[in-house]
């Protein structure tokens, strides 16, 4: 059994914390987009709450916020823990926030260790607004691809734009990397419902999912709505509305695969003619690589199916990769013991700690109980006072050992 409390005064004071985070941005729900003002805004917030918590300050190219505790042996590598503190549309209270003020409150109650903590708060990892996600932790890492940068939201504001508006100054994917730590270790609500099927306020990460986001472009023909007969139709929305039923069938066919299309527009846009163009982005995820390329390939598979039996065209990019990611087992071990023996789980969303283990940082993860169904992403996400508490603990006692260690 875990403990049932957390490391005053700083439990109490991340609640509040919490709550003054979710407020930034307007509601409902949180809004606090990567490289935005609000999310600025937030990440100074938290500056100034670890500088009060006497850690020492500093922020990267590309705007990653660190607070370091420092060890008396300095030439041993860093212990990293935190998340990120944007967010979805309307999102939760906790998703990304509470693994940085968590850590912010962990690190607050430790004593001095051999090593270095950090407590890190990475941009943009949930990647909605430019379209791509774990912006902070691939810059970090050196894994931004080439046209990182180039990338545009909505209204035509490049991820280079964003920066220098916020007065970053990186120019280019090789100015971001920074010096990696030795272990990174996140703490994160579940986001879903395992844990509270399982009574357990607290679970350890074993994997964490692969997913690729995949661009489709169906063309038709536009047509007046009224007089074209069905039959001599090239509809690209209806091409789309097959394709979608499609990729769900074949995530079905996969053990533990999904499929999801967020996105969808249609050109010209008008009810009373028939789509031209229509554009999707998939999400597709696996727990492993190798279930990712199968679901992939069906994916794919049907896009051209679909686009012969519609009379479309299809196109279909490379598509943007994360790896899975298998937690280290001394990591995990350390976790587990922290928390006097919490049950293993899978991740089936992608963290900043996927990143940092692609880069060879060995990585843990700690989920904390999510309630309310597991539903994140959503105003309605919910973990409790007391889950907070315990994973607080649970990251600290971790953490201790961590840094710790020779």
């Amino acid at each position: 059994m875990t403990e049932k409390k957390g490391p005053d005064p700083f439990f109490s004071l991340a609640l509040s914390q919490l709550d003054e985070l979710y407020a930034i941005g307007g509601g409902p729900g949180a809004n606090r987009p990567g490289l935005s003002a609000a999310e600025e805004e937030a990440h100074h917030l938290v500056e100034c709450w670890m500088q009060d918590a006497g850690l020492e300050t500093s922020r990267d190219a590309v705007g990653n916020l660190y607070g370091r505790l420092r060890g008396r042996r300095p030439e041993l590598g860093e212990i990293w823990c935190g998340s990120h503190l944007d967010t979805v549309p309307s999102g939760g209270k906790f998703d990304g926030a509470l693994g940085v003020i968590g850590s912010l409150a962990a690190v607050s109650g430790l004593e001095q260790g051999d090593r270095t903590v950090a407590v890190v708060a990475f941009r943009d990892e949930e990647g909605w607004r430019f379209g791509r996600g774990f912006f902070g932790s691939r810059a970090a890492t050196g894994q931004l691809p080439p046209d990182a940068y180039d990338l545009a939201d909505r209204e035509g504001v490049t991820v280079r734009d964003a920066l220098e508006q916020l007065g970053y100054g990186a120019s280019d994917p090789a100015s971001a990397p920074v010096d990696l730590p030795a272990v990174f270790l996140e703490l994160h609500i579940e986001q879903g419902p395992v844990l509270a099927g399982r009574s357990a306020p607290v679970g350890i990460v074993e994997s964490i999912v692969g997913l690729v986001e995949l661009d489709v472009v169906f063309e038709g023909k536009a047509g007046h709505a009224g007089t074209t007969p069905m039959a001599d139709r090239r509809d690209a929305a209806l091409c789309a509305a097959a394709f979608q039923l499609e990729i769900a069938d074949a995530a079905r066919a996969i053990e533990n695969a999904v499929a999801t299309v967020g996105v969808i527009s249609v050109e010209p846009g008008a009810s009373n003619v028939i789509p031209r163009v229509a554009r999707l982005v998939v999400d597709a995820r696996a727990p492993d690589d190798d279930r990712v390329a199968d679901l992939e390939r069906r994916i794919r598979d049907a896009a051209e199916r679909c686009a012969e039996a519609y009379g479309c065209t299809a196109e279909m990019g490379e598509g943007a990769r994360t790896h899975a990611v298998l937690t280290d087992p001394a990591v995990k071990a350390t976790a587990t013991t922290a928390a006097n023996g919490a049950p293993a789980l899978p991740s089936g969303a992608g963290h900043d700690a996927q990143i940092l283990g692609m880069a060879g940082v060995p990585v843990g993860m700690v989920f904390a109980r999510s309630l309310a169904g597991g539903v994140s992403h959503s105003p309605l996400e919910d973990t409790s006072a007391e889950d907070v508490g315990i994973a607080i603990g649970v990251l600290q006692r971790a953490l201790a050992e961590l840094a710790s260690a020779p």
